[in-house]
């Protein structure tokens, strides 16, 4: 009882931070800045990143640079943007030994190029800051750095920043469309402390009190990819046989919690293994996978998915289905770690799209089931979590402002994906089709039309009214029916201009297809036993 309503809180508070950050209404300069593509950002496409800082505990505080290289696109603008959200502050920016005037508009720096740039050219700028971050509230929905302690009174910190976007603690292009193509990351710190962040460990630089760790990625990478992981770590590892040879699986957790944490992250390998049968290859072969502990309950981080669900199945040990199959496995290692094919590998352009990575990602739970358990395993699996549906707002966002859709995207998106699966009728090409889209769009970014046009191609289907329906409407198809004179009579209502998704239904005892539309429709009957197969996302009613 004490860890339901402890969950209970989480998803009361979570909704709460939820609708204050997504029921907005009234967007401002600084959300048109943060979340389109401005004249600032389109010219210029960015290239790398070796983000170099310094980290004092004791302080809260963080300073150092980022370094930018980017190739020349478009005729430049006067302007380059580069976003730091505030009390944040750059320090001075510098190119070709210059240093160059920075106009600050609320989050957004405005650096301005005084010399001319070719289309073409590929240049780097110096950008240097410093200050004392925004703190996580809650990390990590409230984003921001944590400075928490572990048992031992040990720093424990790291870093959280979806949605918020990764410029609350570094300076970059804080905009999804764009992703560094590699990217180093050194972080000095404490002597006693490890700093664990993406890709792979190049060397550990020993100072007198202090220690620079470089990390270093060859993969593009999303901005709120980026992090920093700051404690008293132990790290084990293994090898894992994958689809694209060895790949090393590297665990980086609190030295206290070792022996907890090599029998619980032994999910880890069957993830990998389910995910690569259902996605294909791990996306990120170069840069290692790693779990890492923190204080909070956990994130996608590329290639450095973080974890704190406590060493327990479920979510914090609670089973968000209600159905019992959600002990079977970790929610935060499943969970986040599916993110890496869709989130970290399939990136959308723009956050309003982020049903992509949440909708695919909560499907991929059940798919882990399936794996394992079998079909009618993770049908009840993703069943179980409709009762989380609020149908509140539409999956789809605001475009161009930063503004993310509904909550719903993890549970509709996923019933949704459910119900395009029994539409499919072959489990095979399902599974061609989700190989597919992370083959396709590989390691780029991509919009909600992209993935529809893929399927809809994929299935050969006709799929328009099929995702207006469940992306962009609150409205969930009725099936309302009656039986008169050994007749059946059904239809559709609560529904978007065409939409005539097929269904199978029971019978008199015989499971059959029925094609509903908003016009009635009559099928014989024998006697009053009919039912709507419960792996089609829809209601029913009788009239």
């Amino acid at each position: 009882m004490k860890y339901r309503l402890i969950l209970l809180f989480i998803l009361i508070i979570s909704s709460i931070e939820a609708q204050l950050l997504q029921n907005k209404n009234n967007f401002t300069k600084q959300d048109t800045l943060r979340g389109s593509i401005t004249p600032e950002r389109e010219w210029w496409d960015l290239t790398y990143y070796h983000l170099d800082i310094e980290v004092k505990p004791e302080l809260k505080f963080i300073s150092g640079k980022n370094t930018i290289q980017y190739k020349v696109i478009s005729e430049p603008n006067e302007f380059m943007q580069i976003d730091l959200q505030q009390p944040m502050e750059i320090t001075k920016a510098i190119q070709d030994g210059k240093e160059l005037e920075v106009q600050v508009e609320g989050n957004a720096n405005f650096i301005l190029i005084p010399k001319k740039q070719e289309i073409g050219d590929i240049k780097t700028i110096e950008i240097y800051y410093d200050g004392y971050p925004r703190e996580a509230v809650r990390a990590p929905w409230g984003g921001g750095f944590s400075w928490k302690k572990d048992k031992n009174g040990k720093h424990f910190i790291a870093t959280s920043c979806q949605g918020l976007g990764a410029s609350v603690w570094w300076p970059n292009k804080d905009h999804m469309y764009d992703e560094a193509d590699s990217m180093d990351i050194s972080v000095t710190i404490p002597k006693e402390l490890m700093n664990v962040s993406n890709g792979r460990l190049k060397n550990i630089e020993e100072h007198d009190k202090t220690i620079t760790t470089h990390w270093t990625v060859k993969n593009p990478i999303n901005n709120y990819g980026v992090n920093v992981n700051i404690g008293d770590y132990v790290n084990f590892s293994e090898v894992y046989d994958g689809e694209k040879g060895k790949l090393d699986m590297d665990y980086w957790v609190l030295s206290y919690n070792l022996d907890k944490a090599k029998k619980q992250f032994k999910d880890a390998p069957k993830m990998m293994k389910a995910f690569e049968h259902w996605f294909g290859p791990y996306p990120f072969y170069e840069d290692s996978f790693k779990l890492v502990e923190v204080p909070y309950l956990g994130m996608e981080h590329q290639s450095s998915v973080t974890y704190g669900n406590q060493y327990k199945n479920g979510y914090l040990g609670m089973d968000l289905s209600d159905t019992g199959w959600g002990l079977k496995f970790d929610f935060i290692i499943i969970h986040e770690a599916g993110h890496e094919w869709f989130a970290n590998n399939i990136t959308n352009k723009d956050i309003a799209d982020m049903w992509i990575h949440e909708g695919f990602t909560a499907y991929s739970e059940n798919l882990f089931l399936d794996y394992y358990y079998g079909k009618d395993a993770s049908a009840e699996y993703v069943i179980g979590t409709r009762k989380r549906i609020q149908n509140d707002r539409p999956l789809i966002g605001e475009y161009g402002v930063n503004h993310e859709g509904s909550g719903d995207m993890y549970y509709k998106g996923a019933n949704m994906l459910h119900t395009l699966r029994q539409l499919v009728e072959d489990d095979d090409k399902w599974r061609e089709i989700l190989r597919g889209l992370n083959a396709e769009f590989y390691h780029q970014t991509v919009t909600t039309k992209q993935i529809e046009d893929y399927i809809s191609q994929q299935t050969k289907k006709d799929l328009t009214a099929f995702f207006n329906q469940y992306l962009r409407t609150t409205q969930i198809p009725t099936l309302e029916y009656k039986i008169e004179n050994s007749q059946l009579k059904f239809r559709y209502n609560n529904i978007v201009d065409d939409f005539d998704m097929p269904i199978e239904v029971e019978i008199d005892g015989k499971h059959e297809w029925i094609f509903p539309n908003s016009e009635w429709k009559t099928k014989p009957i024998k006697g009053e036993d009919f039912a709507v197969d419960k792996d089609f996302y829809i209601y029913s009613k009788k009239v």
